[in-house]
């Protein structure tokens, strides 16, 4: 089974409506290795996943909705070629 990894900025409403913590639920449900992160501007979410490119690619479709009181106005979905050595997908503390 192929792997994927890709980089993904979400914007809106995404800060303080639960998005990190659902984004980590969903991404266990997948076997989803990878972070998620609040960015310090106040209306971006960013995050790395890697995994089977089928779970990969219905975490990116999760992250188009968001959880329910978030508002998405559009994600930045890019390759992600970087060499770090991922865990369990986690939240990580903003930036």
């Amino acid at each position: 089974m192929e792997r994927a990894r890709r980089h993904a900025n979400v914007y809106g409403k995404v800060q303080g409506v639960g998005f990190r913590y659902t984004a980590q639920e969903v991404a266990w449900r997948l076997d989803l290795y990878g972070w998620i992160r609040n960015r310090a501007c106040g209306t971006r979410v960013e995050c790395v996943v890697e995994g089977p490119e089928d779970s990969v690619q219905a975490f990116v479709s999760w992250l188009e909705q968001g959880p329910p009181y978030a508002e998405v106005e559009r994600v930045e979905v890019e390759p992600d070629g970087s060499s770090e050595a991922l865990k369990p997908f986690a939240i990580h503390p903003t930036e």
